[in-house]
């Protein structure tokens, strides 16, 4: 009976450290542009949250993965340390430095956009303010005529012919003559 070896010799341990730190460099790169992406549309602390759970469940799943393909299913520890140890000097060397250049990107494209749509910024500004003194000219206008109109027309609730029980002039009681 075959029985199939069921421990890694430390070749092989080293060898799926390297591989779980070359992992969490990679991991570490998804994480920097999961950054950039958070610096390029700024949002709310909630949002983040989130973001950051689902990064940690895909990291998860990553784990769960890479542990059943180059570990034969088993799980250590040190695949963990590997993966925060290159995650770490991924993020503190090389994403850094990308976060920064982006930054810089995407500052340099911000204002050649601002440099572009200054005319049409400026146009928007000028018809705004000459709208806006039409509209309230005319909202004003408009208010008049309202209260106008609601000064011609009696309150309803104030008619004769809503009140109940009314004596009437000038009106014989018919049924009484029979």
């Amino acid at each position: 009976m075959n029985v199939p070896e069921t421990f890694f010799s430390v070749r092989e341990e080293l060898t799926l450290f390297g591989l779980s730190c070359v992992s969490g460099a990679v991991i570490g790169m998804c994480y920097d542009a999961v950054m950039a992406f958070r610096l390029i549309l700024r949002h709310k602390t909630w949002l983040t949250a989130l973001e950051d759970l689902i990064f940690l469940a895909a990291y998860a799943v990553f784990l769960s993965a890479f542990a059943a393909v180059a570990a034969h299913g088993e799980l250590r520890f040190y695949y963990i340390i590997g993966n925060v140890l290159g995650f770490a000097l991924c993020h503190f060397t090389l994403g850094s430095i990308f976060i920064r250049l982006l930054g810089r990107i995407y500052m340099k494209t911000a204002m050649l956009v601002r440099a572009v749509t200054a005319p049409v910024r400026r146009f928007y500004v000028l018809i705004s303010k000459k709208a806006r003194v039409k509209f309230v000219g005319s909202s004003k206008f408009l208010r008049k005529s309202i209260k106008m109109i609601n000064l011609l027309l009696p309150n309803q609730w104030l008619l004769r012919y809503n009140e109940k029980n009314i004596k009437r002039k000038n009106v014989n009681n018919v049924a009484e003559k029979k």
